[in-house]
């Protein structure tokens, strides 16, 4: 019998049924467009013109990688990486584990308050500790959303998010387009000075977040089960027995609630309509990343101050407008929301697989939300504490990154869906490489 690979693709997906399955990556994809990433795409423009638009597509071929195997292991395992590397854990190495990643996923949440404070600033003139109060409040609200009404509707109000920052991030480019020759000249690889290799290493170093690597398997793991127990509710409304679909003997009524492990014609049609999830999410997010980028280039080359958000801010104001600058605002403000809601949910994942300790995430949000109030409460610039919060990121880098390439490789836990020689070789390269830069970040950053 032929081996199922990741690579050959499953037939029969109807578009209807692809569409329902699609929304995880989505998900996801908002940790690489948020608060953290704008500074750096508008600098990157500002200074060098469309020179460093290359990175931003190799940073989000290699995020493709990324997000697809965190998926995959959610998708045919059933369990996430958490809750694979609780498994294999001593008590205290899983103890120790966590307590990295749960100030990682702080760091994270520190980033994304501090980007809604500043944009309610920038919008309203809300005070920054107001600003991220009111940030927190409504997180709370869509965390709210996840807890009553399913993972479903948190999709789509998280999804409805990106569409509108999305929308905000390159509004510009309408009224400024870029010239095309020179965009199709920045997809040539080539740096022009130290200044340059460093924003590109920051660039390419700041792609893949630790806790969309978490969080992605979880979101994948969570819709099989919920696609399972659909399709055997149908099955069961039908008379049907549903064997091909959960991989079960009896079609009981329990089964709707605790689904099997799904077989494996099923769990090749889900990693299909996983691959065009990844996919779209993903060139969504790295087009809005290039989009900006491409606004500063356009219009702010030169320009200084572009390496905090509220220079951007001002320098988009007054290159472009008051209605464009105003549109940023919004975009960055349904970032810094959209992106603290979902770096909570991520938490209360981390927490759950490794202690085996579900907290509710609205406690967790709680939580996470004081040190990122009291951190603008103290009257430190905030562009420095996002600087910051990036810098505590990348020490979370390898601890994500490492053991997923080698556990999508375990043939005892994927079977025939784990990685064939050609993506683990891809993969152990892209981890390399995001490895390396992140260490070469704190180098500098601590180095000056």
């Amino acid at each position: 019998m032929t081996r199922p690979t990741l690579d050959r693709p499953a037939q029969g997906m109807r578009p209807a049924r692809l569409v329902t399955l699609l929304g995880p990556a989505f998900v996801a994809a908002i940790a690489y467009v948020d608060p953290g990433n704008v500074a750096a795409n508008l600098t990157a423009g500002a200074r060098f013109g469309y020179l460093l638009v290359w990175v931003l597509v190799v940073a989000n071929v290699m995020a493709v990688l990324v997000q697809y195997l965190s998926a995959k292991l959610g998708v045919v395992t059933g369990r996430s990486l958490p809750e694979v590397l609780g498994e294999r854990l001593s008590r205290r190495g899983r103890i120790a584990y966590w307590a990295q990643a749960e100030v990682v996923a702080m760091a994270t949440d520190v980033a994304e308050v501090i980007g809604g404070a500043i944009a309610l600033h920038l919008l309203f003139g809300v005070p920054l500790v107001l600003g991220g109060i009111i940030t927190g409040v409504v997180s709370m609200l869509v965390l709210t959303v996840q807890q009553r009404r399913g993972q479903r509707v948190f999709e789509t109000v998280v999804t409805s998010m990106l569409a509108v920052l999305t929308v905000g991030f390159c509004a510009g480019l309408f009224f400024s387009p870029p010239d095309l020759g020179a965009v199709l000249g920045g997809l040539v690889p080539r740096l022009d000075g130290p200044e340059s290799v460093l924003l590109a290493a920051s660039m390419l170093g700041a792609t893949v977040m630790p806790h969309a690597i978490y969080l992605h398997s979880s979101l994948a793991r969570d819709r099989v089960r919920h696609d399972a127990r659909v399709q055997r509710r149908h099955a069961l409304a039908a008379g049907a027995e549903g064997r091909d679909l959960v991989g079960g003997d009896d079609a009981r009524e329990d089964d709707v609630a605790v689904p099997g492990p799904p077989s494996p014609p099923v769990v090749r049609r889900l990693l299909t309509a996983t691959r065009w999830d990844v996919v779209a999410a993903l060139v969504l997010a790295g087009s809005v990343n290039i989009a900006m980028l491409l606004l500063a280039a356009a219009n702010l080359p030169g320009r200084t101050g572009t390496d905090s958000i509220e220079g951007a801010h001002a320098a988009i104001e007054s290159s472009l407008g008051p209605a464009v600058a105003v549109l940023f605002g919004v975009g960055l403000l349904a970032s810094g929301l959209a992106s603290t809601s979902v770096g909570a949910y991520a938490g209360a994942e981390i927490m759950s697989g490794l202690l085996h300790v579900r907290v509710s995430l609205l406690a967790r949000r709680l939580v996470t939300l004081v040190p990122a109030i009291v951190l603008l409460a103290t009257g430190v610039s905030p562009t420095w504490l996002l600087v910051v919060s990036q810098v505590v990121l990348s020490f979370g880098i390898p601890f994500a990154m490492i053991p997923l390439v080698r556990i999508t490789r375990d043939a005892g836990l994927l079977g025939g869906f784990r990685n064939g020689l050609g993506t683990q070789v891809a993969a152990w390269a892209v981890a390399a490489v995001i490895v390396v830069l992140n260490v070469a970040l704190l180098w500098l950053t601590f180095t000056g």
